[in-house]
């Protein structure tokens, strides 16, 4: 079975979460954690791992926090998944030059052709898009947080 880590699904979780918000304002780890149910000391090591790859900005200070850097329609889901894991390969030998065997190999060709193919399709599918859903439930949440009836 083909897997991203746990570290690379709290952070689409995180994004998400942020480019779900009505406003683009910072957060801190803490309120990130406590908002996504994700457990505070991986949510501060992803953090800090998305900042690193400029997907998020840092603010230190009392006010301070995480915010996105760009529009989530202009980030994909391959940027947050290299950011997090590496290149995107299925196998060693799916990334040209990564393979003592790939001049002699007759899998080699076809495996980097599959491996473009899934590259390919996380690069067409943006933060913008994932985030919808978690957009469309906080809507449908926030009349009840606010005391107000359910319909």
């Amino acid at each position: 079975m083909l897997r991203i880590s746990k570290l690379t699904d709290y952070g689409i979780v995180l994004l998400t979460h942020l480019a779900a918000g009505e406003s683009r304002q910072s957060h801190n780890a803490r309120e990130l954690a406590e908002s996504t149910g994700l457990p505070l000391p991986a949510v501060s090591k992803v953090l800090k791992s998305l900042a690193g790859a400029e997907l998020l900005s840092s603010q230190r200070g009392s006010k301070g926090g995480y915010a996105l850097t760009r529009d989530p329609a202009k980030v994909n889901v391959a940027e947050i998944i290299e950011a997090l894991e590496g290149p995107i390969a299925l196998m060693e030998c799916s990334l040209p030059g990564h393979c003592d065997q790939e001049p002699s190999c007759p899998v080699s060709a076809p495996w980097q052709r599959i491996n473009r193919a899934v590259q390919g399709t996380l690069r067409d599918v943006t933060l913008a898009e994932l985030s919808r859903p978690a957009a469309a439930a906080r809507k449908r949440e926030a009349p009840h947080a606010q005391g107000e009836a359910r319909v």
